[in-house]
């Protein structure tokens, strides 16, 4: 999927006081679980003690995060680019550039992109990894 927003993030950098990391130099990685699926770990655990982590989430045309639970974690989505549906809670909501979601711990949850793909900016309080 080609978009100019979403581009601007996969292709950002995260500036700090003291440092700046660019986002083109951090790998993708096809998640471990669901097909079709990769994530980009922009700022991770080790970075803020534990406290919090952000990941650019890439979805393929059609795939989906199946139904999970984090025990432990609010997971926050804003949606970048593409469309699709989450199901949070039993609750369906659509997905489209700009809507944001939240996750409370132990909530159910799956996301399903749309024909042209999903992506998102996944944030975890605390961190996921």
């Amino acid at each position: 999927m080609k978009n100019h927003l979403f581009e601007s993030f996969n292709n950002g950098s995260l500036k700090l006081p003291t440092t700046t990391v660019e986002f083109t130099d951090i790998p993708w990685f096809k998640h471990p679980s669901f097909e079709g699926v990769e994530l980009k770990h922009i700022v991770t655990a080790k970075d803020t003690d534990g406290g919090f982590s952000y990941h650019l989430v890439r979805i393929a045309p059609n795939k989906s995060i199946k139904n999970h639970i984090h025990e432990t974690q609010l997971e926050t989505h804003e949606v970048i680019a593409g469309s699709g549906v989450c199901m949070n809670d039993s609750t369906e909501i659509l997905y489209e550039s700009g809507t944001i979601s939240i996750m409370p711990a132990s909530i159910p949850h799956e996301v399903r992109a749309g024909d042209d793909g999903l992506c998102l900016f996944a944030k975890f309080i605390p961190a996921l990894c």
